[in-house]
């Protein structure tokens, strides 16, 4: 009896010593509840199932915005977003007692700094703190979070230098657009990041030669720092110093040769435009200006042999060639210098014709980039008015948004240039050929998110202006030689009062949903007469919903419920015109999701 009785008192001193109710340790509890407390939550607490308790657990009692591990054990995801939370942020807390996979507290009024104390966050995957208030320098610590894949931390106020991230190669994303971030680019792990962006800082220096893929747009708003990918020039070298009498005096020299070189110039063009006129404008130009032509769309043989297309008629307007090509902050290399008189002699290739006009691949004579030439016809708006309009979305930058880089108005011409972009069209990858490329469920998902807060970001800058894009539709959003999108043409057509919403940024999110309908269906916008909003919408209401998806992303077993969800805030965008703002933040918060199921499935 004696071995029974020790097992008896054993089992009961075992059982003492099981948690009850608990599944995570009472030290983690005690910390989630002080992080939590220094969030100020307020009238959150309210909340039904609010938990954040030391009464409760975090797993077992589903603690709000807490996610945990499939056996309920240990906390996994925080995700308290759009909270109106007012406070700081405990990382020496959250972080000492947890392990974290994600963290996201974006789109609240968080401040104060981020401190040294994070790097304790050893498993932290995703950590999204985007859209609050924090301030102060970045953590050297940061580099330490070598798990980390996605860092998101763009609009806040933010200041000091970026950490050297390089030791963190499994990172893909890097977002820190819209801070005060100072000082040189830091050491990156370039060639393997999917999306970086540190625009609209105050950067200094050179970026760096292996940023490769990232053009212009994840560098803009930084005046002081340079590339070839950027208008400023890097300075080849240090120059020597000279006293300052050497210095005026070949100023001076160089003054007076500018001078005679520019009178020189002025005469040689004077009498080129003279020969210009008569050379190409031969069948179309007479005593008294252009002669009427009933076919438009007329080409003529240069001396070259190259073809020269529509764009190439030319004002009669002061007796010749008119003004120049307005260039712009141009970060391709092949339009600075470029004359009018340039793209009227370079080879040109119609490559499409719409309503409001025609569309040019042109190769410039000095080689380089190949650029587009949008011809616009029928706009009935003033040069200066149209001047206007073009500098205005000049000052506004986005990386998602393709920059114009210079353009020419005369009476009878507007033209707009833009650099080619080699992958064409979302159109022509959703219903065209697609060459092999994969273009599933989360590519589909990132282009909606992209394209939605570039819109939402250009409606905000452009409001009082009056800017919208006015022509929202799938081939208007290009593909980069990187297979990043971006949205072309904005702000190039006025909506007309007559129109079905003459609010031209309704008119955007209308369209806009209607691109969200093609990337869920796979069908184009009009199929054998069928209009595809009328018929998604006829669909739906019979409750046949599971019938509109494209059957690649049915195969590639793609989550439904995110499927369905892109498609309400798409029918939401055609049927109730919701601002785009609000539009972005939907579909950000669905992507952001399907990336923490992702994080969640991983090891």
């Amino acid at each position: 009896m004696g071995w029974i009785q020790s097992f008896v008192v054993v089992s009961f001193v075992f059982v003492l010593l099981l948690p009850v109710g608990k599944s995570e340790a009472e030290d983690v509890i005690e910390a989630l509840v002080e992080f939590m407390k220094k969030l100020v939550p307020g009238s959150m607490q309210n909340i039904p199932n609010w938990g954040w308790n030391a009464t409760s657990d975090p797993c077992l009692n589903n603690w709000h915005g807490v996610t945990c591990d499939t056996g309920n054990k240990t906390v996994k995801n925080i995700v308290l977003e759009q909270l109106n939370l007012s406070g700081t942020v405990d990382f020496e807390s959250v972080c000492k007692e947890t392990n974290l996979l994600l963290l996201s507290l974006k789109y609240n009024n968080l401040s104060g700094s981020l401190p040294q104390e994070i790097s304790n966050c050893k498993q932290l995957k995703l950590l999204y703190l985007n859209g609050n208030k924090f301030s102060g320098n970045l953590p050297d610590s940061l580099h330490d979070l070598t798990n980390l894949v996605r860092i998101d931390i763009s609009n806040n106020e933010l200041s000091g230098n970026l950490p050297d991230m390089s030791r963190n190669t499994g990172l893909s994303t890097f977002l820190a657009q819209n801070n005060r971030f100072t000082g040189e680019l830091p050491n990156f792990n370039y060639r393997l990041l999917e999306d970086f962006d540190v625009s609209n800082n105050d950067l200094t220096g050179q970026i760096p030669d292996d940023t490769g893929k990232f053009g212009a747009r994840s560098f803009a708003g930084n005046p002081r720092l340079c590339g070839k990918v950027l208008p400023n020039a890097c300075p080849v070298g240090k120059k020597k110093k000279k006293r300052s009498h050497d210095f005026l005096i070949y100023s001076g020299y160089a003054v007076l040769a500018l001078i005679v070189l520019v009178l020189v110039a002025i005469l040689f063009l004077k009498k080129k435009a003279k020969h210009e006129d008569n050379e190409f404008s031969s069948d179309s130009y007479t005593k008294k200006g252009f002669k009427s032509t009933k076919d438009s769309s007329f080409s003529s043989e240069s001396k070259t042999g190259h073809t020269r297309s529509e764009f190439s008629i030319t004002s009669a307007e002061n007796g010749g060639v008119s003004a120049s090509l307005v260039v712009l902050s141009s970060p391709v290399e092949a339009v600075n210098g470029m004359r009018f008189e340039d793209l009227l002699r370079a080879p040109a290739e119609l490559i499409g014709r719409g309503k409001h006009g025609s569309l040019y691949k042109v190769l410039p004579s000095g080689g380089g980039v190949p650029l587009v030439v949008k011809r616009i016809k029928d706009w009935e708006i003033s040069r200066v008015e149209f001047k206007k309009r073009m500098q205005r979305i000049d000052q506004v930058k986005h990386p998602k948004v393709l920059p114009l880089v210079a353009y020419y108005c005369s009476k009878q011409e507007k033209l707009l240039v833009y650099e080619f972009q080699q992958n064409g069209s979302l159109s022509k990858l959703l219903h065209g050929s697609q060459n092999g490329q994969i273009f599933d469920w989360g590519s589909r998902l990132n282009i909606a998110s992209n394209m939605a807060e570039a819109l939402a970001f250009m409606h905000k800058e452009l409001k009082d202006d009056g800017i919208a894009h006015g022509n929202i539709k799938s081939s208007n959003i290009l593909l980069t030689k990187d297979m990043d999108s971006c949205v072309s043409e904005y702000g190039l057509m006025v909506v007309d009062n007559g129109s079905q919403n003459s609010n031209a940024f309704n008119v955007d999110v209308y369209g806009f949903g209607v691109v969200l309908l093609e990337l869920v269906t796979g069908k184009a916008v009009q199929s054998n007469g069928v209009d595809l909003a009328k018929w998604v919408n006829s669909v739906v209401k019979e409750e046949w919903t599971g019938e509109v998806f494209d059957k690649a992303l049915v195969v590639e077993g793609a989550n439904e419920e995110r499927m369905v969800a892109l498609l309400q805030i798409a029918l939401k965008c055609i049927n109730d015109s919701p601002g785009m703002d609000q539009v972005a933040t939907m579909i950000a918060s669905l992507k952001e999701e399907e990336e923490r199921s992702m994080a969640s499935s991983g090891p």
